[in-house]
């Protein structure tokens, strides 16, 4: 897999690369905010180390822009350990953060957890039978054979949960992958949808639970099976 290093401290970079590396990862360095924008839009990599303070275009608008476009894992690497930027960070779509200091095997570790996450290995994948999203008749199968339609509001907001198992998304953030046309709704209706959807799954499973709530930031999904 290929992760992108966006960091300006030079020594610091060349040490992640050499431990990633080792690991068998294919890795790219960036050193300027906008270069690696261009960059990752350009061809994505499967994950992102991404520091906050950068030169050109700092890391929170880095991921900002990135998450608008793509569906890439981001790791957040930080000195700043104040809970308002951790929320920020998740606010706009990290998966991960790790703080400054580090050590480069701790890196390593993260990175193999959120990709074990992001990107589901082929016994994850085959768990997928228990849940199966089809968006082109807006219908869920839970368990090969219950079926349950959704309305389109609905579908968009499962597959953006279900396509990143064990991501966060704010409301703000589920808002913008559901309404594509710019509307102005609370973001509150997305309560409403979740409670919509988690009573449909719950007419086919009534003790099984597919989206959870994370408290004071937003929803994620996980399968039954993965959940801890």
């Amino acid at each position: 897999m290929k992760i992108a290093i966006v960091e300006d401290e030079p020594k610091l970079a060349r040490i992640m690369q050499g431990y990633l590396q080792k690991d068998g990862y294919d890795t790219v360095l960036y050193s300027d905010g906008q270069l690696a924008l261009d960059g990752i839009l350009n061809s994505p990599p499967d994950l992102v180390l991404l520091d906050l303070m950068l030169p050109g275009l700092d890391g929170m608008s880095v991921c900002r822009e990135i998450r608008k476009q793509l569906d890439v894992a981001i790791i957040m690497m930080t000195a700043r350990v104040e809970e308002v930027d951790r929320l920020l960070g998740l606010e706009i779509g990290a998966d991960d953060y790790i703080c400054k200091p580090f050590s480069p095997r701790e890196v390593v570790a993260r990175v193999k957890t959120v990709l074990r996450r992001t990107r589901p290995t082929p016994e994850q994948a085959a768990d997928s039978k228990h849940f199966q999203l089809d968006e082109d008749r807006a219908m869920i199968t839970l368990g090969g054979d219950k079926c349950c339609s959704l309305t389109l509001v609905e579908l968009r907001l499962l597959k953006t949960l279900s396509d990143k198992p064990g991501q966060i998304f704010s409301r703000d953030q589920l808002m913008q992958r559901i309404y594509r046309d710019n509307r102005v709704v609370s973001d509150r209706t997305i309560d409403s949808h979740v409670k919509k959807i988690r009573h449909k799954l719950h007419e086919i499973q009534p003790d099984t639970e597919y989206v959870h709530s994370v408290y004071g930031i937003g929803y994620k999904f996980e399968m039954p099976e993965l959940a801890e």
